[in-house]
């Protein structure tokens, strides 16, 4: 299969250059971060907040949004700005052991995530046609691993970002349900904050599964690679003529890839509220098991939407979990890195996005409890997100890394903020273990 691929990186058209262009073509890394954010873990956890607390949760995805706008828009400044991933700024500015660290801690929790996201999509596909769930896991796992080996990114991310339409079938959930909008926007804006550990927990979850660590590393590393492949774009430290056109496509970019994010979450809270919360149904513990549970209440149709999304957002998240990891280990010890790369010439980069998914594959197929994992991957990501994101925010401020192009007073503002609520989160999750 090698041999069908070009031996040099593949050339992007610039989306960037002035002119008429569709808007999905216009937009590429916020898109699929944002969207990949709702993977089937994602599903699960907010599947499970809402059918345990109704409407009491919702305010939480609306206060998420402009935080996982600002910290998102920063790490893809940080990219296009320098022509470097994460990891690379961290190794260029911090001792070697503080990035090793943070890579460590994301590897191993982008296996849990991955572990939990195949075995999510294999039990969904099971729960639709029958057969033997670990089958289809394993064949979802080796799909994606091909692809990303095989397929140049610049062919394979049109698939990405069609897969987004996928997330739409959770807003199509509840059009064919009753919703009692009134209820909704007193949940929403009005809440009702309960003061006991359970519901701290679920609060805590909604912000660790929609600011993660490994959409920081995504999201910065395409924009440098990006800038890599591009004909005549140029890391704008030496090119600042192309910024007015590069921040504003990544403004328009990440946010309209984080709001897409958040209005799916806020409607597969919503779904899991109405259905499952309103008669009783109130443990759910994987995204399978909330598909499941719609069809005796909600129907068919419902059930089939819910369950082919989380086939959908499987599949982009897969190559998102397994490529961060793969890009922030490469960054760190200086291999060539990128998907459109050979795979002769890239052979360490592409070795660990395959050993990820297979190390998640086979995790998925072990008898330890899917929810204990997804516990252990929440608390990796709480200690490793807080510190991160200070380092973030600092490289982002600092003209050595940045040049002219360090991050304005607002951007600084809304950083900190994202950060203080994520230790805010990280002091919660702790404080209240065992409960």
């Amino acid at each position: 299969m090698e041999a069908t691929r070009s031996p040099e990186p593949a050339i992007l058209q610039d989306s960037e250059s002035p002119g008429k262009k569709p808007l999905l073509s216009r937009l590429g890394a916020g898109l699929i971060t944002g969207a990949a954010d709702d993977d089937p873990s994602g599903i699960a956890t907010y599947s499970q907040v809402g059918a345990a607390y109704g409407y009491g949760t919702l305010w939480t995805v609306v206060l998420a949004l402009p935080l996982m706008i600002g910290i998102q828009t920063i790490c893809a400044r940080i990219g296009r700005v320098t022509g470097k991933g994460l990891a690379a700024n961290i190794r260029s500015q911090y001792p070697v052991a503080v990035v090793m660290g943070f890579v460590f801690l994301l590897f191993i929790a982008n296996i849990i995530n991955l572990s939990a996201d195949i075995g999510a999509m294999g039990a969904a596909l099971k729960l639709l046609i029958g057969g033997p769930a670990f089958a289809y896991a394993a064949g979802f796992a080796m799909l994606s691993v091909v692809l990303q080996v095989f397929v140049p990114f610049t062919r394979y991310s049109p698939l990405l970002k069609v897969l987004t339409f996928s997330l739409f079938a959770y807003v199509g959930t509840v059009l064919v349900i009753h919703v009692p909008w009134l209820a909704v926007a007193k949940g929403t804006f009005f809440p009702t904050v309960r003061l006991d550990a359970k519901y701290a927990v679920a609060v805590v979850a909604v912000f660790g599964t929609t600011i993660s660590p490994y959409l920081f590393f995504w999201q910065a590393s395409q924009e440098a690679n990006e800038v890599r492949i591009t004909p005549h774009r140029k890391a704008l430290k030496r090119a600042s003529q192309q910024a007015p056109e590069a921040l504003r496509r990544i403004n328009v970019d990440t946010i309209i890839g984080m709001l897409f994010s958040e209005v799916v979450a806020f409607f597969i809270i919503l779904t899991a509220a109405v259905v499952l919360h309103a008669h009783g149904k109130t443990d759910i513990q994987t995204s399978s098991d909330a598909a499941a549970a719609l069809l005796p209440i909600a129907g068919k149709f419902a059930f089939w939407l819910f369950a082919a999304g989380i086939i959908g957002t499987g599949l982009l998240a897969l190559p998102v979990l397994a490529g961060s990891g793969a890009y922030a280990l490469g960054e760190t010890f200086r291999w060539k890195t990128g998907l459109e790369s050979a795979p002769r010439k890239a052979r360490l980069f592409y070795a660990t996005i395959a050993l990820g998914t297979l190390l998640g594959m086979m995790l998925s197929f072990s008898p330890i409890d899917p929810i204990r994992m997804l516990f252990w991957s929440a608390v990796i990501n709480g200690v490793i997100a807080v510190p991160l994101m200070v380092v973030i925010m600092l490289l982002a401020a600092r003209r050595k890394v940045m040049g002219k192009f360090s991050i304005s007073l607002r951007l600084k503002i809304v950083g900190w903020l994202a950060t203080l609520v994520m230790a805010a989160a990280a002091v919660v999750m702790f404080a209240t273990w065992g409960h």
